[in-house]
């Protein structure tokens, strides 16, 4: 699955969003101290929101929400596509030269962009989409794909956004699985997936190492409901 695969496969921006904030939600409460993969913050910046997901090996993404609606950049460091196997740090053609104006700030955000080696800022990205709130689907842009090691992959769109694509309780429980090692009950994930509050029984259920009261903080920054407040 390419980026322009994806583009086909990922629902709409409201979904995005909520599907997001659910990661977001379950990966603080399975490592309240680790280092989740997913997060996401309301109150990026001003009428701006961020979903994100950082591997800790090098890869990651970032979904910006807008007023005009959504940009997505993914960055797969392997990627043959990466700006890093060009002497120049040039993005792979295509990836964002479509891209509309209402998202040119997300192509020049600072925090979405690497140091060169002369020390000017180059956007770290191997995936780009975007979709405005009026557009009937989401769009990549008229990229030529090169061969790649995963087969099919060759932008690294298939396993960063495929559990975003999938969408399911029953993906994040085999991710979770995978990742932190435990097995969810379904109807706790369902729980958080369709943005019920969270009660300080079902933390316990699906982390007794910590609670309700711990995550107070992240809830907020995630825009995530909980019980009594």
């Amino acid at each position: 699955m390419t980026a322009v695969d994806l583009a086909r496969r990922l629902p709409d921006i409201a979904t995005v969003r909520a599907l997001s904030q659910s990661f977001a939600v379950l990966d603080k409460i399975l490592s309240p101290e680790g280092f989740p993969s997913y997060g996401f913050a309301s109150r990026w910046t001003e009428g701006e929101e961020l979903a994100s997901m950082n591997n800790g090996s090098g890869d990651e993404y970032s979904i910006v929400f807008t007023s005009a609606g959504a940009f997505i950049r993914g960055f797969d460091h392997e990627s043959p596509m990466s700006p890093y196997g060009d002497d120049d740090f040039a993005l792979w053609p295509g990836l964002v030269e479509s891209v509309p104006a209402e998202f040119t700030a997300q192509v020049t955000e600072p925090a979405f962009c690497h140091y060169d080696l002369s020390g000017d800022l180059f956007l770290a990205a191997t995936v780009c989409l975007w979709r405005r709130h009026d557009d009937p689907a989401w769009s990549a842009g008229d990229i030529d794909f090169p061969e790649a090691d995963r087969t099919g992959d060759p932008d690294g769109a298939d396993w960063m956004f495929g559990l975003l694509a999938e969408g399911t309780p029953e993906a994040y429980r085999a991710y979770a699985e995978d990742y932190f090692e435990v097995v969810l009950d379904p109807a706790d994930v369902r729980h958080v997936f369709e943005h019920r509050p969270l009660t300080a029984d079902l933390v316990r259920r699906i982390n007794p190492d910590t609670d309700l009261a711990a995550l107070a903080g992240t809830l907020e920054t995630i825009g995530y409901p909980r019980a009594g407040v």
